[in-house]
């Protein structure tokens, strides 16, 4: 739904709320009446009428961005946020994370690198707040060993609701730049211990799917695949249960480049958990 329909219908249930508040008393008249209107009626309309403000206020401000996102324009909002970014020195952690998305979307790998150096310049604690965007540009242009580097280095820095991926960016990094040896104990651990089903099965799947055939240790390797997909099935029970769970999280960045790896961990997990 347009952005405008939903300002608009949120307003007019906010309108009729305000004159049911005000009529009432009224047409209930009496001296209750007006004692309710003025101690608990009158503050409420204060309320509504400033909350209603505020959402105009919102959107007038914002209805720029706000159109440029709800038709899908990339290079346009790219464009108007590196204006507010770059030329008016407002890195707002949203703002940084819009503009790196946009870039990424429309595959300008450079224009991300550019903005994390501006960035860590102007206010690096965007990088910090943004890491899955900027390290998942590293990861898409097929810098490996700069990803490695990088998730590595923030991995202690990043908000803590992020660490987890990160961590599995990094071995998912080790993995794309070849070094078995330093991506399996990464995955590994993350599929014994990791509390998100959707990173647990991820990390199991390639430890099935990549590592083991590569590993000094298949085994071990294999048991701990089995781990993480026992464990996931085991929460979820169900292929459609983790289809919801990874729409969760379907429209962040970081997940949207790997889909096709979550649709393919899908599959195992609950294909392999069927035949057994």
């Amino acid at each position: 739904m347009k952005f405008k329909y939903l300002i608009i219908i949120f307003s007019i249930i906010i309108i009729l709320i305000v004159l049911i508040t005000a009529l009432l008393p009224i047409y209930k008249g009496g001296i209750e009446s007006t004692v309710t209107f003025r101690y608990i009626s009158l503050p409420l309309l204060i309320l509504m009428f400033l909350l209603l403000a505020g959402i105009g206020l919102y959107f007038i401000i914002n209805y720029r961005l706000l159109s440029l996102l709800e038709r899908e324009d990339w290079p346009a909002l790219a464009y108007y946020l590196e204006q507010k970014i770059i030329v008016k020195d407002q890195y707002s952690s949203r703002n940084v994370q819009l503009l790196a998305s946009s870039y990424l979307v429309i595959s300008d790998y450079p224009s991300v690198q550019k903005l994390e150096n501006k960035a860590l310049l102007a206010k690096p604690s965007v990088v910090d707040k943004n890491v899955l965007i900027f390290g998942a540009a590293r990861v898409l242009s097929g810098n490996h060993k700069d990803a490695v580097a990088f998730f590595r280095t923030r991995l202690d820095r990043c908000p803590e609701k992020d660490r987890q991926w990160v961590r599995w960016f990094l071995g998912f990094s080790y993995l794309l730049g070849g070094d078995f040896k330093q991506a399996e104990p990464e995955f590994s651990s993350l599929a014994v211990s990791c509390e998100d089903a959707v990173i647990t099965g991820l990390s199991a799947y390639f430890l099935d799917s990549s590592l083991a055939k590569n590993s000094h240790r298949p085994d071990e390797c294999r048991a701990a695949a089995e781990d993480g997909r026992s464990r996931v099935v085991k929460a979820l029970k169900k292929a459609a249960n983790w289809k919801k769970e990874t729409d969760k999280t379907g429209n962040e960045i970081h997940t949207a480049i790997i889909k096709k790896y979550i649709d393919e961990a899908g599959n195992w997990l609950f294909n392999k958990a069927e035949s057994l």
